[in-house]
């Protein structure tokens, strides 16, 4: 499964398979400020016969980012700082 996870913001990632945007890792966070669970969750509302692996449903919630990448494959997380560099050398 080659996942990798775009970095938007502290706790907002996009999830893209092959290159391409599928969904999004994003952490909740309360009215309060209190952190919550992670959310994976597809762009597209699929039947579960038809979400990409390891997905069986539209959205999964995890308490943590290391239980997301574990479950994901261990994908490598890509920092929007990363991406400018590697443009700026080329």
């Amino acid at each position: 499964m080659p996942y990798s996870l775009h970095c938007l913001a502290a706790g907002s990632y996009d999830l893209a398979l092959n290159g391409k945007v599928i969904g999004s890792v994003v952490r909740n966070v309360e009215p309060s400020g209190r952190l919550g669970n992670w959310r994976v969750e597809l762009l597209d509302d699929l039947p579960a016969i038809k979400c990409p692996a390891p997905f069986q449903k539209t959205e999964h919630r995890f308490r943590t980012l290391a239980a997301v990448l574990a479950w994901l494959g261990d994908p490598p997380i890509v920092r929007l700082v990363d991406e400018e560099l590697k443009a700026k050398r080329s």
